[in-house]
Order: structure tokens, then C-alpha cells, then sequence
């Protein structure tokens, strides 16, 4: 195997990983994390396609990452400040509960 192919195995278990644990938790902190998990899955498969393509341009997957991680920590932010607001609210975080605030 070559290391491209390790990186995109890697890749895709952390993709697994993260997928399900958005999808079979009901603690919307634990979907966050899982969320997080798939990006960084992103994030492994910009800079391996980088590194191992046929002429990497200079810092091209890096800046990428760059843009992805300040989108992850901007979705962070918001996701967790909803966190917080539900659970002034209804002092528990689970997502199946949040279905109150539907106006």
C-alpha cells in the first residue's frame, strides 16, 4: 500500500467514526464531536491529496485546511452557544427534548 491509500483508510475510518456517532447519539454534545470528527476526516483527505498528488502547488492543501478548520471552530462556537440556550431552557441537552422550541 502506498501512503496515499493508508491516508484515505485512515480518512475514512475517522469518517465512520464521526458519522456515527452524529447519527446514534442523542447528546447534542456528542453530535458536535462527531460532526467535528468528519471534518478532520475532510481535513486528512486535503492535505494527503496534496502531498501525494501528481505536482503539489505550494501550500495549496494547507490553505484548505486553514478554511476548514476556521469554518469547524466557527461551527463550534454557534453549535455549543445553542447548547447553552437549550439548556437554560429546558435543563437537560437532549436532541430528542429540543423539539419544544418549535414555534
Amino acid at each position: 500500500m502506498n501512503p496515499l491509500q493508508i491516508c484515505l483508510l485512515i480518512s475514512c475510518g475517522l469518517f465512520a467514526i464521526g458519522l456515527t456517532a452524529a447519527l446514534a447519539r442523542s447528546n447534542s454534545i456528542l453530535v458536535l464531536l462527531g460532526i467535528e470528527l468528519m471534518l478532520n476526516a475532510a481535513n486528512l483527505n486535503f492535505i494527503a491529496f496534496w502531498r501525494f498528488g501528481p505536482s503539489p502547488a505550494p501550500a495549496s492543501g494547507v490553505i484548505f485546511v486553514l478554511f476548514s478548520l476556521a469554518i469547524a471552530a466557527a461551527e463550534a462556537a454557534v453549535g455549543l452557544a445553542l447548547v447553552i440556550a437549550v439548556y437554560r431552557h429546558q435543563k437537560n441537552i437532549r436532541l430528542k427534548e429540543a423539539s419544544r422550541l418549535k414555534g
